[in-house]
């Protein structure tokens, strides 16, 4: 009797195992919410957008929030460097935020010295 409980009910598991529903055609943006980071990006772009020089990076990450990315170092003349990275565009459909889809600011002793490639490459230089 046991076994033959068994033998109906394996092949109903199986049959069922295989009813999914899929919605839209599997791609990423589908069920990555777009509008998320759409908004995160146009924040963030418009956060920096009002950003002054000379700001303090205490102040500067309650205006931002927690960056993407970031880095430190100290030059050989005694000055240290933060970089925050934040993501400001979008370069691939991949559903990761990369370097290249941020925007650097660029902090000296703590204080805002700039933002974006240029700023970066400035300090980044020997």
């Amino acid at each position: 009797m046991t076994t033959k409980k068994l033998l109906l009910a394996l092949p109903l598991a199986f049959s069922l195992s295989g009813c999914i529903i899929v919605d839209g055609d599997g791609d990423w943006d589908d069920h990555y919410s777009s509008s998320s980071w759409q908004s995160e990006q146009e924040k963030n772009r418009d956060n920096i957008n009002s950003l002054v020089l000379g700001a303090k990076r205490s102040d500067v990450m309650i205006k931002m929030g927690e960056p993407n990315f970031s880095e430190a170092f100290t030059k050989d003349n005694g000055k240290s460097y933060q970089i925050l990275f934040y993501r400001t565009h979008r370069e691939h459909g991949d559903g990761e935020t990369s370097k290249d889809e941020t925007t650097a600011l660029v902090f000296e002793n703590d204080n805002l010295i700039g933002w974006g490639n240029d700023a970066l490459q400035g300090v980044r230089k020997p």
